[in-house]
């Protein structure tokens, strides 16, 4: 990530970042990748130990990122646009939804640590607790749910 602004998270509004800037916000959490139920009556979001088929919870991070919408049709792909929409569902330490709140990125995150595994060693990512959505029944995700942050 050499073509960064310095602290441009401080500056730049979400929608006038580049494209390299707009990927560095993410802290690798894997968090986004889980699957999660919502419930119609009260609109709670449940976060589940269920992840995305293509996520490699060793790693945490997208066996096909560049690819992931044509394998998962599903797949949210976060943007400036859909950001307002998708919000409320994303995980409270999420770096974009911060920042679209107006609030302070955490202190373990990358971008002010300088360390790209800042996320796994404050404890704030899902890396090495989740199972693949190919391997439990949708019927039987009720069975997996977490607290939001593991």
């Amino acid at each position: 990530m050499t073509n960064l602004r310095p602290r441009f998270w401080e500056t730049i509004p979400l929608n006038k970042l580049t494209q390299q800037e707009w990927e560095a916000l993410c802290d690798g959490c894997g968090k986004c990748c889980l699957n999660k139920l919502e419930y119609e009556d009260t609109g709670e979001v449940a976060y589940t130990r269920i992840a995305c088929r293509l996520f490699d919870g060793a790693t945490c991070q997208c066996r096909d990122y560049p690819n992931r919408k044509m394998h998962v049709p599903e797949c949210v792909v976060l943007t400036p646009k859909t950001l307002p929409k998708i919000a409320y569902w994303m995980p409270s330490t999420c770096a974009y939804k911060l920042l679209f709140q107006k609030k302070r990125l955490p202190d373990w995150h990358p971008l002010l640590t300088g360390d790209p595994d800042s996320t796994h060693k404050a404890g704030q990512s899902i890396k090495g607790i989740t199972l693949s959505e190919t391997d439990i029944p949708e019927d039987d995700w009720e069975d997996y749910l977490i607290e939001e942050t593991p």
